[in-house]
């Protein structure tokens, strides 16, 4: 038994053999590219222009200047200032952007109908768009989420009908005028297109509105800490795009001017609320001191006690101006904050001053005391009292000169040329996918690809390569144009490749063959040559014939025998009739002499297959198939046996045990090294040896570069 030559591991990465077989597949790659970059060229130019607007903002720091300067302690109150990211987040909030949805009617939503995935692109090619603007559309609830279609009946008066799904007409209407039917009003503004043009019409929620804004409204601060926000918006509708975009920021505008306005408002109505309580303090104050006054004939204070009484004023002015900052600090922060911590200090201090002052008050006589305290009461009531008055007139400066703090830079304008899509880059990113798709799909192929494609690789199980058949593409067309294998031959017709071009490559490579076998087939133990392989589709009765043929022409009288009694074809090859062949003989049912045919090639016969027999392996196992070989062997000098493919039936084992030469045949890229490798033990289990194997249709490939196989023409018209 012939040793299996182990095949040795290489992991390497040949990138030469890689970059020849992109080389092999050049024009598939370069093809696909094409078909990709085409497609890329159609998705620019049938795709819907987007364009963008865009507007500038400027959050601007509260400053110390005007009204704040005028106002003092109060206008820092409402100065506090905002982070550009909660601006960002105010802008696209439903408070802002619901204004706008409202404003414009976007829970409306008309659109025109077009053929699918091109239309739209087709009409603007063609400049044959199609437009409408629906200002009012109300329905009854129970239609929510259907979509409507607008029919144009009549373009020359504006005529159009409103259609259900089913063709229904709801209402009909002219542009310009309120039609109504039953729950149902619709007022279409404008509407352009020739009779039969149709326009999707539905209705969406105001959230979904929203939505639809917010996720094409960007916000962005330029810079960090800048406060410039800059807004755009992207939209197919240019001129929509700039008004959406201008309501935006003017909304925005004015929800801010009417926040800082809104925060002094509060606090004058704070203020306002506790004046009568404060003012009725005051009138009870004056009222008890001038009561102790008469009833003790008008007491006068002396130096210390007025000058007591100043510092114990301004004591209670300052304690009630920290109870007002108190009272907005606490709204702001807590008192874990710096500047809470430091108003509370600065309360304990005055209060510790006030207890010092009242402890040197108590030394004075009991009557200069008592009206001490009252004048006290008098003059901190009315002091509250002007300080109220004064911080009233304060808010009702600022509510007056509320500005806010937002500024409108830039007002939303349009790019004249669209944004999306960027046409050349859809080009050149669809010409690259094309490409490393179809190298991609190459490299795959080729990676999982077994087929064998050099003589080296069958020699490295053991197997001698006897032979390696170009492919010739005259053999295709001969064999499309008889139908060989497949239909009727033409009677008469033969379609044999070395006759029609015996100059042809696959015919000299049999020739080739024919050399080589002659010394094989020295220590033979008869004349008969087997010829099978390892699967069906791969040549074997081309090489037959051919090689039969090839060796007829060197005077040998030669005999071909079709052993394939199920699907054989050779008799198609010579223009012969397949019955009376060698399933008849074996069959008993004709002789040797009206089995074997002559054919139009001289010192060549063949035994056709014969009538399709039930039992092709019985009868190849009957004496008389021993036997006719004998006979053949003695009576002929080279007898040729095309039998079955191994791997399939069991035909081969019974006809190389009785041939004395056993080759086989493989297909280039077509069988894999294990198959050929499985065949040849099938035929060893029956103890029969491949001499060798006959490498068929190989083409010239970059890809299989060095391995020491060529084909070269070589003819009297060669240059």
């Amino acid at each position: 038994m012939t040793q299996t030559k182990s095949q040795p591991d290489n992991d390497e990465i040949d990138l030469t053999k890689l970059f020849g077989v992109l080389l092999d597949a050049k024009w598939t790659i370069i093809l696909t590219t094409f078909v990709f970059a085409l497609g890329g060229i159609a998705v620019a130019l049938l795709s819907t222009p987007i364009y963008k607007a865009d507007a500038l903002l400027q959050i601007e720091e509260k400053s110390g200047g005007g009204i704040s300067a005028m106002v003092g302690d109060m206008g820092e109150l409402f100065s506090q200032e905002s982070s550009a990211s909660t601006e960002i987040e105010i802008i696209k909030s439903r408070m802002i952007l619901g204004d706008t949805v409202e404003k414009f009617n976007l829970t409306t939503v008309a659109t025109p109908i077009y053929l699918p995935v091109v239309g739209s692109g087709i009409a603007r090619l063609t400049d044959s768009q199609n437009g409408i603007s629906v200002s009012r559309f109300e329905f009854p609830k129970y239609d929510i989420g259907q979509v409507l279609r607008i029919v144009l009946t009549e373009p020359e008066a504006n005529r159009y009908q409103l259609v259900d799904d089913n063709d229904n007409v709801i209402l009909s209407g002219t542009v310009g005028e309120l039609a109504e039917s039953g729950e149902y009003r619709l007022f279409v503004a404008q509407i352009t297109g020739e009779t039969g043009a149709e326009f999707s019409l539905s209705k969406r929620s105001n959230l979904e509105a929203i939505e639809w804004l917010k996720q094409n409204l960007v916000v962005t601060e330029r810079g960090k800490q800048t406060g410039i926000l800059e807004l755009s918006f992207e939209s197919a509708d240019r001129v929509l795009a700039v008004k959406l975009l201008n309501d935006i920021a003017q909304n925005y505008f004015l929800q801010n001017v009417a926040r800082h306005s809104a925060e002094a408002e509060k606090s004058l109505t704070f203020l306002q609320g506790h004046l009568p309580d404060i003012k009725t303090e005051l009138t009870g104050a004056e009222d008890t001191l001038n009561a102790y006054r008469q009833d003790n004939e008008s007491v006068d204070l002396n130096l210390e006690a007025q000058s007591a009484l100043k510092v114990m004023v301004e004591l209670e002015a300052q304690l009630n101006e920290l109870t007002f900052k108190e009272s907005e600090i606490s709204q702001r922060f807590t008192k874990d904050h710096p500047a809470y911590i430091s108003l509370l200090d600065k309360r304990e201090t005055l209060l510790k001053e006030k207890e010092r002052l009242n402890r040197q008050i108590q030394k004075l006589p009991k009557t200069q005391r008592e009206v001490l305290r009252l004048m006290r009461d008098v003059e901190v009531s009315q002091e509250m009292y002007l300080q109220l008055l004064n911080k009233v007139q304060e808010l009702n400066i600022i509510k007056a000169g509320t500005v806010g703090n937002v500024r409108i830079l830039d007002e939303a304008q349009a790019f004249a040329q669209p944004v999306k899509p960027k046409k050349p880059l859809i080009v050149v990113l669809a010409t690259l996918l094309g490409g490393m798709l179809s190298v991609a799909v190459v490299l795959v192929k080729a990676a999982l690809h077994k087929g064998v494609e050099t003589p080296e690789e069958i020699e490295q199980l053991g197997l001698s390569v006897y032979a390696s058949v170009p492919k010739s593409d005259l053999q295709l067309k001969l064999a499309e144009r008889l139908g060989v294998g497949k239909k009727k031959p033409l009677l008469g017709t033969m379609s044999l490749l070395a006759e029609t071009n015996p100059a042809d490559l696959s015919v000299e490579a049999l020739r080739g063959l024919r050399t080589s076998l002659h010394f094989a087939m020295m220590e033979a133990k008869n004349n008969v040559v087997m010829i099978s392989g390892p699967a069906p589709g791969i040549g074997k009765s081309f090489v037959s014939t051919n090689f039969a043929a090839v060796a007829a022409k060197t005077g040998q009288k030669v005999l071909l025998i079709d052993g394939d009694m199920r699907k054989g074809y050779l008799q198609q090859c010579f223009g012969l009739d397949s019955n009376d062949g060698l399933s008849d003989h074996l069959a008993a049912k004709i002789g040797l002499n009206d089995a074997v045919k002559q054919t139009q090639i001289e010192n060549l016969d063949i035994m056709t297959r014969g009538q399709v027999p039930p039992n092709p392996s019985e009868l190849l196992m009957h004496p008389r198939f021993k036997a006719l070989v004998d006979w053949a062997s003695e009576e002929y000098d080279l007898v040729i046996i095309d039998t079955p493919p191994i791997l399939a039936v069991t035909d081969p084992s019974i006809v190389g045990a009785i041939a004395g030469t056993t080759l086989m045949v493989a297909r280039y890229s077509l069988n894999s090294i294990k198959e050929i490798e499985f065949a040849r033990n099938r035929f060893e289990q029956s103890g029969i040896e491949v001499k060798g194997v006959i490498l068929n249709a190989t083409e010239k490939k970059a890809s299989s570069y060095g391995y020491g196989y060529y084909n070269y023409a070589y003819s009297s018209d060669s240059k």
